[in-house]
């Protein structure tokens, strides 16, 4: 079976965001495998361990990126490939466009990749992925079962379980709660600081400008305004009442 894993590196979630010249400052910050494709991968390996077959990796990142594929492959995957992005700016639909033509050469019965992106709070790529490629895709699993070209699957609505048929070829994004992935071990983190990466750039892809340009702008990047202490109003409930609206007028500006 050959199973395709979609990821992205992303600042760790521990780490504080600042903003210099209009940018996310990426100065001193550690940088790692977004969670919900650490499930992605942990349930591409359990497949393989099972059922046989092969585990590659892909990813659309400048080449600290790397790191984040020598995890995957230390955690169990076979290959590993880099889409270099270059230095022109990009959007999910154009991440989308050169992951589908890197992967639309290669065999494959099975996609995963996370959920979202816990950067950018997207859940976007994979999804678009599987409409480049013209396959099924089923978002937000937490639990699959592969029997003979089909399948099983279970997702989460919103605290509410969905039972899903459907069959190979299919994209699933990871949920938390699927599995719980592992961790590398010391052979496993060795033996991948030796296995080759494939590079692509994006001139091998064969796309036209038009169709890997990007289809957003971001027009400007802040921090959230710092919560300031709450204030408890006195009195009756009609006093409060009063009293709220009065303050929603004259100091929020709100009404």
């Amino acid at each position: 079976m050959n199973i395709l894993v979609l990821t992205k590196q992303t600042f760790d979630t521990e780490e504080k965001v600042s903003i210099q010249n209009g940018r996310i400052s990426e100065e001193g910050v550690e940088f790692v495998i977004n969670p919900y494709d650490e499930y992605a991968i942990e349930e591409a390996v359990r497949v393989k361990e099972k059922n046989g077959g092969e585990v590659t990796v892909l990813t659309v990142g400048p080449s600290r990126s790397e790191n984040a594929l020598r995890t995957a492959l230390a955690m169990g995957a076979d290959k590993a490939v880099r889409i270099e992005p270059g230095v022109g700016e990009y959007d999910e639909f154009s991440v989308a466009k050169w992951l589908a033509a890197a992967i639309r050469n290669r065999p494959f019965d099975l996609i995963l990749g996370g959920n979202m992106a816990v950067d950018s709070g997207s859940g976007q790529v994979a999804v678009r992925v599987a409409e480049e490629l013209d396959i099924a895709h089923v978002t937000s699993i937490t639990k699959l079962v592969l029997v003979d070209r089909k399948a099983a699957v279970e997702r989460d609505v919103e605290g509410d379980l969905e039972m899903i048929e459907v069959s190979l070829p299919v994209l699933v994004t990871a949920q938390q709660g699927l599995n719980e992935p592992r961790y590398p071990s010391l052979p496993g983190i060795m033996k991948a600081k030796k296995m080759p990466l494939e590079i692509i750039s994006i001139a091998d892809l064969g796309l036209s400008e038009e169709e890997s340009q990007s289809r957003t702008m971001v027009v400007d990047q802040y921090l959230p305004v710092k919560k300031q202490a709450g204030r408890i109003l006195q009195g009756d409930l009609n006093q409060q009442v009063y009293e709220l609206a009065q303050l929603l007028r004259t100091e929020a500006k709100v009404v």
